[in-house]
């Protein structure tokens, strides 16, 4: 049961259908026996639940095991487990003759090494929630990634005695009813604090329910030969440290700030002068060498006293204080000396002002994002986006999309956030980033990402001025519109997390994301290949 570490390991999210191909071709081609791929993942879950929980001897620990693979890989944390001197009881939902293969050869490893009095099979209500009541930590190894239908029966029943249970839940693999493919829940479904999936993620757990019931994730790495993940057709990578690092610009000791580029940003009404401050301070903790805010007259003061290591151009402006006609000639020249643009937090959608920033948008050759406000002008308009030369990175939450779309409400996004994030930057030649619970980046000709880093406290205001500046800093130091959109994404959602190990959810502003960056940046900077790769 040995860990290997391989710097090649890239994270494919695979659907069910992917994943168990990847462990035939596994089992069949490179010749790793079943049983080998089970020891594994259960030692990885054992490793895991050890990172998280502390010394696990003396704990009293309960799995949960179904019939199939699944439940094999539960007898094998239970195993491990013992040896490491916890108090292990399994609570089996089917009768020993039920079990085949590999999940039977794991049952009568632990039944030899435990006795029989330490599985309890198809346990009584009453009987499972004195167990789960008794248990310092729970392990659910009910059900795995083949599971469509709704559960029922005794398996709904042994769901729900965990989750009322108070303690720590870890999932094997996928939280049980859960849809490894769409993130739906299946009826009824483990609320997880922690989930160890096996080889490669699976997408339900960045989708749907999937994410409120996955808890934090860890991914183990069991030994699929990489060229067997290469040869499907997945289009699809989670995030990681060690695939950002190389993306991230260096300093070499001879640099200076006009190495770093000059960062360009087009913010800020009256009212909404925080959003032109965010985004230029994180343009500046990004990297950027140089920032330089274009922003109405009436607010340019504001602006600089709240960002004086940045640059201000004051622009004549309408009679409500927001971007008006009479900028442009100015503006035009300040988008031929930048080295890249970021345009849209805070500007409003006053009319004359929207009329503004498309024809910025459809005179403007230098890397580009395009965020809030900006994208709101866009509405009706996607067509000034294919003519580019330059792929600008578009940064929508599920509202702006529906409104690029056409659509009258952001739930239809929501119902297929991959698909449309898809869909529309092969469609607009575009990168896009669709904002939200695991955001997703998707490159015009097909690839997509998902970030694993991010929380729920990020849902308030002005955190997406941050990324907007994270994403322009990045740009202007020479990142590819994709590699920055990716890399962006990746330390937005890293700050956001360590912000909040700090100050919890719900006090969590876009000021503690800036104040995190530097961290989220130095830790991917020193990330080092591992065989686990964690949800932050």
């Amino acid at each position: 049961m040995e860990r290997r570490v391989r710097a090649s390991f890239v994270m494919k999210i695979v659907t069910s259908h992917q994943m168990r191909e990847l462990d035939r071709r596994t089992i069949h081609e490179a010749g790793v026996p079943g049983k080998t791929l089970m020891e594994r993942a259960g030692a990885g879950t054992v490793s895991v639940m050890e990172d998280t929980f502390g010394v696990m001897k003396g704990k009293t620990v309960t799995i949960f095991c179904g019939k199939g693979n699944n439940g094999g890989d539960g007898f094998v944390v239970a195993g491990l487990l013992r040896q490491k001197r916890s108090n292990v009881q399994v609570c089996l939902l089917a009768q020993a003759r039920d079990l085949k293969g590999d999940a039977k050869l794991m049952y009568q490893r632990f039944v030899k090494e435990a006795g029989r009095s330490k599985v309890v099979s198809n346990p009584s209500p009453d009987r499972a929630h004195r167990l789960v009541r008794d248990s310092h930590v729970l392990v659910d190894a009910l059900l795995g990634t083949g599971t469509s239908a709704p559960v029922t029966g005794p398996y709904q029943g042994a769901i729900q005695a965990m989750n009322l249970s108070g303690a720590p839940i870890v999932a094997v693999d996928l939280p049980s009813g859960i849809d490894a493919d769409n993130g739906d829940t299946l009826g009824t479904a483990i609320q997880a604090d922690l989930t160890v999936t096996f080889g490669h993620p699976k997408l339900g757990l960045f989708l749907g329910s999937g994410i409120d019931h996955a808890g934090r994730v860890h991914c183990v790495d069991i030994g699929i030969p990489n060229q067997y993940v290469e040869d499907l057709s997945v289009s699809i990578e989670m995030l990681t440290p060690t695939m950002i690092r190389p993306w991230l610009p260096k300093r070499p000791a001879s640099s200076h700030k006009g190495t770093f580029g000059h960062a360009g940003l087009i913010a800020g009404s009256s009212g909404k002068s925080g959003a032109a401050a965010l985004a230029a301070k994180a343009a500046l903790r990004a990297g950027a060498g140089l920032v330089t805010v274009a922003t109405p007259s009436s607010v340019q003061a504001s602006v600089a006293s709240g960002v004086p290591e940045v640059m201000t151009l004051p622009l004549p402006e309408t009679a409500d204080h927001t971007l008006s006609r009479d900028a442009l000639p100015i503006l035009q020249p300040f988008l031929q000396s930048r080295s890249s643009i970021g345009i849209g937090p805070g500007l409003s959608t006053q009319a004359e002002t929207a009329g503004v920033v498309r024809t910025l948008i459809d005179q403007c050759d230098r890397p580009l994002i395009i965020d809030a406000d900006a994208l709101n002008a866009l509405a009706g308009h996607t067509s000034l986006l294919r003519s580019r030369p330059i792929s600008p990175i578009l940064t929508p939450h599920p509202g702006e999309m529906a409104r690029l779309l056409g659509e009258s409400t952001a739930s239809a996004v929501n119902r297929n956030r991959l698909g449309i994030a898809r869909d529309f930057a092969r469609a607009h030649s575009s990168v896009v980033v669709l904002k939200g619970a695991r955001t997703i980046v998707a490159h015009p000709e097909g690839a997509t990402s998902i970030s694993p880093t991010g929380n729920p406290g990020m849902a308030t205001a002005g955190t997406g001025d941050v990324l907007t500046g994270i994403l322009t800093g990045l740009l202007a130091q020479g990142v590819s519109p994709w590699e920055a959109a990716q890399s962006g994404v990746f330390l937005h959602g890293l700050a956001g997390d360590l912000a909040a190990r700090v100050y919890g959810y719900p006090s969590l502003m876009a000021g503690d994301l800036l104040a995190s960056l530097p961290q989220a940046i130095t830790q991917v900077l020193h990330a080092l290949p591992s065989d686990r790769q964690a949800v932050p």
